[in-house]
């Protein structure tokens, strides 16, 4: 909303709307002579004007200075649009004043006046003083006839009788003043009236206490802004929706016209601090779309607008009301207005005008505005997809819908969301050729960065609907074009290595119908600079939930390490990290315990291989068995008896593997972990790999072959 007065409002940036800097205007035109501060107080209105503090001070100037007709003006500008009880007071009072000395015709116009203030904010919960009010200057009229007299009365009754069943924060007070009149009239008429109105009177009694309990969450002091998301303004919102709910639940269950009049105030109310919000004006009309009072809605969206201008979301709603009630002709001003404030920035204006015209004027209407809209240069592929969806499913014409898909292509082969919207296209015609084709390519064009969306689509389509064979001829066709030179190699070389021996190897494996392979297209190649040095403990795979004891294992594992052989212990401390899916257990157990473990021959090569340790200064006899001195032998047969024991010990150890095997399956499986001994190596072969550097599974006793 622009400041049309000079910008007397603008605080610090240019801001309009900046509250602290209106309250120090406002304080200063207090004290200015009101010709001077006049000004000041329309700058002020004009970027508040819902404002009542601000326009009771404006008129309370000119009402100081005796400026009636000045005074009649703003309240005629400002109170329909202003329903707060102090403003409207301060008008009752003015009309008081100038009627005072005008006799019978001057009561009359008070009487009007009330009347009219009442119609508005009777329903308010501070309005019992006005109803006290209007009662007492009722019951000030002088009569001169029985019949004037009797007239009084009646009409007295009547406004008390309306008083009471407003939740007030005077209803108590009504009600004592009702019983007192009642009985000053007539005891025996009275007693009927208070039986009939006191139920409604504990009601109106009951509901205020339940309203108050919402109308004290309420700031009734803040200017109306433009939403900031500020925490303050959220629960001023939040305050102001549980209001409106509890209105429109009818907590007093008075009559349909009564009650929505109470709603329809309590919007007014709520409009006058959010009047920049564009959900609370909305939800208005809807309310009275809702009721059937589609003119009601009609004027809510006008006002609306012209409080948020700018607001799309109005507009667009406000169009297809009138567009639903047949109000063709005024819903279409509604999208040229719309169009021409916007068409440069998006095309949903476009989009929505084009099916706005197909449902109302036909197909040919909106196919011209299309040939119009797509030359211009801010068109997006959003437009193209809109009309061909609409070709395809309104018209149902599949030929016209790929044409224009068709002739976006060559404008918009660079945008992967409209290469994904044609292929949806392309499904649903059963065309699987055109989508292969329209896949590769775009791929072939797209830059790798924008790419990933659009292969993950193709190999999704794939995977659904075409064969491995396709996929496989088409990524070994176009993979080494499309695949980016991982930064952390050295050169493009150790791929091509990295992945010819991946090949190699996967082919030499042997092809076991009871093994499940892996997928190999799947795997990356393994560069150890990616990541970070690390060892893997029993706690990686023992999982979170256990705490650590001061030893840095959990207790669990800790217990169970002590029952498990030295190998066995030294085999899982030393397990490799694993990466992407955990191989299967039973498979790995299977193969491991399938396994010969050369133990006589490891320990015969082992022993073979130490005595071997002193050829070259021993010597040999001629039969081939070591020459040793005599002390030498001694020596030997002394070694001889130490290596038996511990032989011995090692197909003790052996013998435990499988049990330890099965220990350490169960641990895994409780944890939801695979094996880690089974890993692929750098060069892309499927081996197991065990620390110790033997061949033999526990891997720390056995004697290496080598």
């Amino acid at each position: 909303m622009k400041n049309s007065g000079g910008g007397a409002a603008h605080g610090d940036g240019g801001d309009i709307y900046n509250v602290r800097a209106a309250e120090i205007l406002a304080n200063e035109a207090l004290l200015l002579p009101i010709n001077e501060a006049a000004p000041i107080y329309e700058n002020l209105l004009a970027t508040f004007p819902t404002a009542a503090k601000y326009w009771k001070q404006y008129v309370e100037a000119y009402m100081a200075t005796n400026n009636d007709e000045a005074a009649k003006q703003i309240f005629s500008r400002c109170l329909l649009n202003c329903l707060h009880i102090s403003l409207w007071r301060c008008y009752i009072n003015f009309i008081r004043r100038i009627n005072d000395k005008r006799g019978s015709e001057g009561l009359d116009e008070t009487k009007k006046a009330f009347d009219f203030m009442l119609n508005y904010v009777g329903n308010d919960a501070a309005s019992g003083p006005v109803w006290m009010e209007y009662i007492n200057f009722l019951k000030s009229m002088p009569v001169v006839t029985p019949h004037e007299e009797s007239h009084r009365m009646t009409t007295v009754r009547k406004v008390y009788q309306k008083a009471i069943l407003v939740p007030t924060n005077h209803v108590e007070q009504l009600w004592k003043d009702y019983e007192n009149f009642e009985n000053s009239v007539s005891r025996t008429l009275a007693k009927g009236l208070l039986s009939e109105y006191q139920p409604k009177f504990n009601s109106a009694k009951a509901v205020y206490r339940e309203r108050k309990k919402y109308i004290d969450d309420i700031d009734w002091n803040v200017l109306a802004t433009p939403p900031t998301g500020s925490y303050k303004e959220e629960q001023q919102c939040m305050a102001w929706k549980r209001l409106l709910v509890f209105e429109k639940g009818n907590p007093q269950r008075i009559d349909a016209t009564t009650a929505n009049r109470r709603i329809t105030f309590t919007y007014e109310q709520c409009l006058m601090y959010l009047y920049h919000h564009p959900d609370i004006w909305y939800d208005y009309a809807m309310w009275h779309v809702k009721n059937g009072s589609m003119d009601s809605a009609s004027k809510i969206f006008q006002r609306a607008l012209k409080a948020i201008h700018d607001s799309e979301v109005l507009k667009y709603a406000f169009a297809e009301m009138e567009e639903s009630r047949g109000a063709i002709q005024t819903a279409k001003t509604v999208y040229e207005s719309l169009l021409g404030e916007n068409a440069s920035e998006t095309s949903l204006a476009n989009i929505q005008f084009i099916r706005f015209l197909r449902r109302t004027e036909g197909t040919e209407a909106a196919r011209k505005y299309f040939l119009d809209a797509r030359k211009s240069p801010s068109c997006t592929y959003h437009l193209y997809v809109a009309y061909a969806t609409m070709a395809f499913c309104v018209d149902k014409d599949a030929k016209v819908a790929q044409s224009v898909f068709e002739a976006g292509l060559k404008r918009f082969m660079h945008e992967p969301g409209y290469i994904l919207e044609y292929t949806d296209f392309l499904c649903r015609l059963n065309d699987d050729r055109n989508v292969r084709a329209l896949f590769e390519r775009a791929l072939s064009l797209l830059p790798p960065e924008e790419s990933t969306e659009v292969w993950r689509r193709f190999a999704q389509f794939e995977q659904n609907y075409g064969d491995l064979s396709s996929m496989l001829k088409w990524l070994a066709k176009n993979i080494v074009k499309k695949v980016e030179k991982p930064a952390m190699l050295n050169s493009g070389s150790m791929l091509d290595k990295g992945a010819a021996g991946f090949s190699a190897s996967a082919r030499l494996l042997p092809q076991s119908a009871k093994v499940v392979r892996p997928e190999t297209s799947q795997m990356v190649i393994y560069d150890p600079r990616q990541m970070k040095e690390w060892e893997i403990t029993v706690d990686s795979w023992a999982g979170p939930e256990f705490a650590a004891t001061s030893s840095g294992y959990t207790k669990e594992v800790e217990a169970t390490l002590k029952v498990l052989s030295p190998s066995m212990v030294s085999f899982i401390k030393n397990l490799p990290a694993i990466e992407g899916p955990s191989p299967d257990i039973d498979v790995v157990l299977s193969v491991l315990l399938q396994s010969t473990l050369p133990v006589a021959q490891s320990a015969g090569k082992a022993g073979g291989v130490s005595e071997l340790s002193g050829v070259g200064k021993t010597g040999l006899n001629q039969n081939g068995s070591v020459h040793r001195p005599p002390r030498e032998r001694r020596k030997d047969v002394e070694r001889q008896g130490a290596q038996e024991e511990e032989d011995a010990s090692a197909v003790q150890s052996r013998a435990a593997v499988p049990r330890d095997i099965f220990r350490l399956r169960q641990i895994q499986r409780s944890r939801g972990l695979g094996v880690g001994g089974a890993a692929v190596s750098q060069s892309g072969s499927s081996a197991f790999s065990f620390s110790g550097g033997g061949s033999a599974f526990s891997g720390d006793h056995s004697a290496s072959t080598d």
